[in-house]
């Protein structure tokens, strides 16, 4: 089992990505792999979900120490994406050898309800100007709950792709008074038991390469760590956008878009992250809202 020094760089590259803004892992790993490194469509989705099985549980003890854990939010969304995520491979295992045929497509899709989401995360974030609730005051909606967890762990069973960006966002939909500390969370959380039930079925399933998979984890894990120190002092303006376009990009090579267009919907993408970031009118800009409530002063 040979360490390959190009995809250890690749996963600090994106666990550093992942540390710093809290998405992106399986949606830019996977199709990395793919597109850059010629692993096997399959075989890419099982080693990224084997290697985050190992990363998510770190950001989500941090959480839980902290109390910016929906606990209730967690139980009802794993209710539903644990036996969709195991499903979602059981569905791949039936496609047989016409699953990489299908996982291309089905990825390029993936990515980009991923990258719409995080855009949509980022539109939504800014349209919140008031003091949010405490994480035990706000009531469950089970049962929209639990058919998130659905729809979010089928997918993440197929293409690894959505445990953190498109899961968040539905949540945000869901849950718009949870603050920012607490989506995150709770998103990292749930995360954990759903991309285990995804990676269980690969490793029984799937095509898991230990060699990716060791690779992968010895960049990854000291950059998310890294990355998650640097995320309370960075501003990630800048980030989230060049992260929409590469997501943008990589769906539409997948699709097997033409070069030209594909470059146009990616910038394109990228500008409307931007412009996503300007606070809807009568927002109040969260650097403006102190810990204590109420407008601060300039």
């Amino acid at each position: 089992m040979d360490l390959d020094l190009s995809i250890a760089l690749a996963g600090a590259a994106v666990g550093f990505t992942v540390g710093l803004t809290g998405m992106g892992g399986g949606a830019l790993m996977t199709p990395l792999l793919v597109l850059v490194f010629g692993v096997q469509p399959l075989a890419a989705v099982s080693s990224d979900l084997v290697a985050s099985m190992v990363m998510k549980p770190i950001g989500g003890g941090v959480h839980l120490r902290q109390g910016t854990v929906h606990r209730g939010v967690v139980t009802w969304l794993m209710l539903g994406s644990i036996p969709a995520a195991f499903s979602g491979v059981l569905l791949l295992k039936a496609l047989g050898d016409d699953a990489g045929d299908v996982l291309e497509p089905l990825l390029g899709v993936a990515l980009l309800v991923a990258s719409a989401a995080t855009v949509a995360r980022t539109r939504l974030a800014s349209r919140r100007g008031t003091t949010p609730l405490d994480v035990s005051h706000v009531a469950v909606r089970r049962a929209a709950t639990v058919a998130v967890g659905v729809g979010g762990g089928v997918i993440v069973g197929l293409t690894s792709v959505g445990a953190g960006s498109l899961m968040i966002v539905l949540m945000l939909s869901l849950y718009p008074r949870l603050d920012a500390k607490a989506l995150v969370g709770t998103d990292l959380v749930q995360a954990v038991p759903l991309v285990g039930a995804a990676a269980l079925g690969h490793l029984l399933f799937g095509d898991v390469r230990l060699g990716i998979t060791t690779s992968l984890l010895v960049g990854a894990v000291p950059a998310v760590y890294v990355g998650a120190r640097l995320s309370s002092r960075a501003d990630d303006r800048w980030i989230r956008p060049v992260l929409v376009a590469v997501l943008v990009a990589s769906a539409l090579k997948l699709l097997d878009v033409a070069t030209v267009a594909t470059a146009a919907a990616a910038v394109a993408a990228g500008a409307a992250t931007v412009l996503a970031r300007r606070p809807h009118d009568g927002a109040v800009p969260q650097e403006l809202v102190p810990a204590s409530g109420g407008v601060a002063e300039r």
